[in-house]
Formats: C-alpha cells, sequence, structure tokens
C-alpha cells in the first residue's frame, strides 16, 4: 500500500507510505507542515510544525520551538483522508517525501480541486 493524491477520476500513486504537506498562510507568508504516515488504522498525523505565529495560526500549548519551527504533535485519531482546497489566492501546496519537495502541481493539474490525501486502493 501506498499514498494517493485524487481529484475527481484522477488519482496519483505517490508511492510512499509518509508525506508531509506544506503551504504558506496568505496573510502571514508563514510556512505550515504536516507530516502524514500511513497505518493499518487510517492515516495518522505524526507532527504539525509552523514556522510563526498570527493570523490565526499560532501554536498550541505545549509546542516546542526546535529548528526555526513550533513543533507539536495533534491529538487527532487515524482519518480515512485529508482533503485540502486550492483556491489559487496563495502558493500551491508542497508535498515532501524522502525522493525531495515539489508542488502538487507537479502531480495534478492546477485547477484539481479539490484534493485528497489517502491510502491507495
Amino acid at each position: 500500500m501506498s499514498l494517493c493524491l485524487a481529484a475527481g477520476a484522477l488519482v496519483v500513486a505517490l508511492g510512499t507510505g509518509e508525506i508531509t504537506l506544506g503551504w504558506r498562510h496568505s496573510v502571514q507568508k508563514t510556512l505550515w507542515e504536516e507530516v502524514w504516515r500511513e497505518t493499518p488504522a487510517g492515516l495518522e498525523i505524526v507532527e504539525a510544525r509552523i514556522e510563526g505565529s498570527g493570523a490565526g495560526m499560532d501554536p498550541p500549548d505545549g509546542a516546542k520551538l526546535v529548528g526555526g519551527f513550533w513543533r507539536w504533535h495533534p491529538a487527532l485519531p487515524p482519518l480515512k483522508d485529508v482533503v485540502m482546497r486550492r483556491s489559487g489566492a496563495t502558493a500551491d501546496w508542497r508535498i515532501c517525501m524522502a525522493s525531495g519537495c515539489r508542488p502538487m502541481g507537479d502531480y495534478l493539474p492546477a485547477d484539481a480541486d479539490p484534493v485528497t490525501l489517502k491510502i491507495c486502493d
């Protein structure tokens, strides 16, 4: 099994069991990243991290500043999927795997919205 990006009838297998999703806030321009891992129970969030705070992007209590990012482990149960929206008002999502980081547009057309991260069938 591996992770897939899906938008409508388009499905792209990423060939990995862990992915980092990154985006920049439209006002603050602050980078936010989330690390997601495939597990038998579903998609598990391993870590969330943010460069700074402001405009509703404040790190929660208990977050630790490490390497220029506030880092924490969100208390979420495993999820079936993660839905991402692409408004066009900000830079595209960044998809990072062991092989490196690429914009979502390298995997799916710019107008593909919404995009769902899920475990491939």
